[in-house]
């Protein structure tokens, strides 16, 4: 789920939530007073009136894209979602029976292969798109500390940690030295000349716990995954042997939480690695009291490129087939969990949407277009191949979907695109008021796979889901299907079926 640099990004959102929801609040109490007024004339106000924008943002009614049949059909969607398991089974497999599926792995090989041929059972248009791939294999990674003060004689600590991906390794049989530890980045401007010279340079930047628990998570994770990002690049810099990070996530029990590190052209790569929350603190403890010495072995192997796939599927349209409503999540995840909620989930839930249409044989006006992304984990590149052959189309796209932020409750949708989306989709968050779905947000982005669309001025839509807990599970072994609540997995199915089909099926494309 979103890579690093992306995810900076999502600090800036708070502002412009909140500037969006003070425009709404003013605008819908100028309205009300223009909707009480008396009509000084008999001929109806025109459709961008105070009046039909209030109705269409708060009551659900003026002007619509959709007949109340289109909206019965919504409606019919909603239900069929919460009631149809067929999500939940398909994330069963993915994760259990397939297991891990990191780019370039056999597992995510099978996974390609095991979408593709559930399409195709659906009678949807499958085509695989070639993109290639990174090839990263996490190798042995183990770390302990080999003195400390206080130690009693003869002893060592585990240290608990995990390989970011893409790190090199250390040598063979591993490094020994010195842990230095640093909060942020001024205590490493801070540090004198050639500290951390041949060390091991620990970046305990805690994750903010607090601001997550307040339905603030991305923007926690924003704050810390800068660290696991450039930490590699900066500790070379200072002329470190190693660097560890602190896990980016709220979890509690000793649990590391891997995701892509970076590298520059012309520093020196140096070995990564994350380690829990409580190995931090212990060393940043130990650290405070006086020298400790680690002996830390990570194996990785960053192999050569292979190729791999974009699952594409269309449940082609019967006026426009020409024109695309995608609906998507990523396929590829981690290798310390089964990528259930990052990203199995998504998927699935995407994979719900043409199954519904089949099952209840609805053929919208424009094909409905489900992608399954590889890749997105270690830099996008399935997203950028989908763009490098489909980015001179984009008139063709109504608009795109993705789910990757886990299967959390859906309080709504968020968009990116024109200001009019928002009084155009309110109809759609009437249809899913009934599942507490009809928060609908502007937002300048809304996914990392489907960015390249957003930018190109296709309309953008993502599930918004409550991510209180998502950072606790999030790249980390817990990762597993446990941790997806079936209703809310349901609950995520229905706002991308029912957001799919309007998008699909509306008389005139969505405002763009």
């Amino acid at each position: 789920m979103f890579s690093a640099n992306r995810t900076l990004s999502g600090l800036f959102l708070t502002s412009l939530r909140v500037a969006s929801l003070l425009t709404l609040v003013v605008t819908a109490g100028s309205a009300f007073v223009t909707a009480q007024a008396p009509a000084s004339q008999s001929a109806p106000p025109p459709a961008t009136s105070m009046r039909d924008r209030f109705l269409a943002r708060i009551m659900g009614g003026g002007p619509s894209a959709w007949t109340p049949a289109q909206l019965a059909t919504m409606a019919k969607l909603r239900d069929a979602a919460i009631a149809d398991p067929y999500a939940l089974d398909e994330l069963h497999h993915l994760t259990d029976n397939i297991g891990p599926r990191l780019s370039g792995s056999p597992q995510a090989q099978q996974a390609v292969e095991y979408v593709a041929a559930e399409m195709k059972a659906l009678g949807a248009e499958v085509t695989l798109e070639k993109a290639p791939v990174p090839h990263w294999v996490r190798g042995l990674e183990t770390g302990e500390l080999l003195e400390w003060k206080g130690m009693a004689p003869g002893t060592k600590q585990k240290i608990v940690l995990t390989a970011l991906g893409g790190s090199v390794a250390t040598p063979a049989d591993g490094l020994t030295t010195e842990v230095v530890v640093v909060n942020n980045w001024a205590d490493i401007k801070a540090l004198p000349p050639g500290a951390a010279k041949g060390k091991i340079l620990l970046f305990n930047k805690k994750f903010d716990k607090q601001l997550a628990a307040q339905q603030g998570g991305i923007y926690a994770y924003g704050d810390a995954v800068q660290y696991r990002a450039a930490a590699p690049i900066v500790g070379a810099t200072a002329g470190a042997a190693a660097v560890l990070v602190r896990s980016v996530g709220g979890a509690d029990y000793r649990i590391p939480h891997t995701g892509q590190t970076q590298y520059a052209p012309g520093i020196e790569k140096i070995p990564a690695a994350a380690v829990t929350a409580e190995d931090a603190d212990l060393l940043a403890n130990l650290a405070g009291q006086g020298p400790v010495k680690m002996h830390l072995t990570l194996t990785p192997q960053t192999l050569p490129d292979v190729p791999s796939f974009n699952v594409i599927a269309d449940w082609k349209g019967t006026e426009h087939p020409e024109q695309f409503v995608v609906v998507s999540g990523h396929l590829d995840s981690w290798d310390l969990g089964t990528g259930a909620i990052d990203d199995g989930a998504g998927v699935v839930v995407s994979m719900q949407a043409v199954h519904l249409l089949q099952k209840l044989n609805i053929h919208p006006k424009r094909t409905v277009r489900f992608i399954a992304w590889m890749s997105e984990e270690e830099g996008s590149e399935g997203a950028a191949t989908f763009m490098q052959e489909h980015g001179g189309e984009m008139a063709n796209y109504i608009g795109a979907l993705e789910s990757d932020l886990g299967a959390g409750h859906p309080d709504g949708v968020v968009y990116a695109g024109k200001p009019e989306l928002g009084p155009w989709l309110q109809p759609i968050a009437s249809v899913l008021e009934p599942i507490g779905a009809q928060t609908f947000r502007s937002s300048p982005e809304t996914g990392e796979d489907i960015d390249g669309m957003t930018q190109k001025g296709v309309p953008s839509f993502a599930p918004s889901q409550d991510g209180r807990f998502y950072f606790n599970y999030h790249h980390t072994p817990a990762d597993t299907f446990d941790k997806v609540n079936p209703r809310e997995l349901a609950e995520n199915a229905a706002v991308m079926t029912v957001v799919a089909y309007a998008l699909a099926d509306s008389a005139e494309p969505a405002p763009r």
